[in-house]
């Protein structure tokens, strides 16, 4: 039995030393592999393929989760960066418009400086009410503001004060100029250089033809279209001199005088600052 045991050990090893003989004859073969080879190539490159996709797809999706993670960070950073070039943006763009503004307010005074006397009081605009035609604006008594005083813009007449506080004032706009809830003043106005030669009474604003209409023109005034109506400083309220439109239309009225409409130099709205006019006593 021993001899049969040892026997059989023999012949196992030879065949595995056959075997191993043949793989070597055979694998110095360029390009050529023995069905041994093949189903053992075969057999690893399918296993590491069914490890590989898994560990592929995990890593991919890591991946994925670090690339989102960083374009949002980058998404966050440049919204930041926007939002504050936005921001800086529109306060220059504010300065920038401020700046104009004083800058033609500045030559605006001076002017007004070399053709009267008057002083001008610059006021920035708090509040507007479209349904009694008024602003509001930040200078009040304790600024030497009083009632009646008269306030422009840079282009033109705007309206009068009508009422102060401490430290605010309220204007009535020339668009309201016959509003029955307060005291109507009708301005006296002429012609810029004909002003021995012409004179009228602005009383209302008409809102459909958005124009200011000037009655009492006497038949043989010189009056014509184009000119420029100025106030004429007749009355207690508006100083003789202000630029206040321009004439567009002439025609007869409903008895011996004639009536103009006038094109309103000064815009009502989207008014930012404002001058109050201060004449000088004496």
């Amino acid at each position: 039995m021993k001899l049969l045991g040892n026997k059989r050990l023999l012949i196992l090893m030879l065949g595995l030393i056959c075997f191993i003989a043949l793989m070597g004859l055979t694998f110095g073969q360029l390009g050529y592999r023995t069905w041994p080879e093949k189903f053992l190539k075969d057999t690893v490159a399918w296993t590491q393929g069914l490890i590989y996709k898994p560990v592929s797809f995990v890593a991919g999706v890591f991946e994925d989760v670090n690339r989102l993670r960083t374009l949002h960070e980058e998404n966050t950073v440049l919204r930041e960066t926007l939002s504050r070039y936005a921001r800086d943006t529109t306060r220059l763009n504010d300065l920038e418009l401020r700046n104009e503004r004083l800058q033609a307010m500045l030559g605006f005074t001076e002017r007004q400086k070399s053709m009267n006397k008057y002083n001008f009081r610059i006021a920035e605009v708090v509040t507007f009410q479209q349904s009694n035609k008024t602003i509001t604006i930040n200078l009040g008594e304790k600024d030497g503001i009083r009632p009646n005083m008269a306030v422009q813009s840079v282009e033109g007449l705007l309206g009068r004060v009508i009422s102060v506080s401490n430290f605010y004032s309220d204007v009535q706009l020339l668009t309201g100029i016959d509003d029955k809830a307060v005291e109507s003043k009708a301005i006296s106005a002429t012609v810029k250089g004909k002003e021995n030669e012409s004179f009228g009474m602005i009383e209302r604003f008409d809102p459909d033809k958005q124009k200011l209409i000037m009655t009492k023109i006497d038949p043989n005034d010189k009056l014509q279209v184009g000119d420029t109506i100025i106030t004429a400083g007749k009355g207690l309220v508006f100083p003789r001199g202000i630029e206040i439109g321009k004439v567009v239309e002439r025609y007869e009225g409903d008895s011996v005088t004639h009536v103009a409409a006038i094109e309103p130099f000064a815009s009502f709205n989207h008014l930012r600052e404002v001058f109050v006019i201060e004449v000088p006593e004496g």
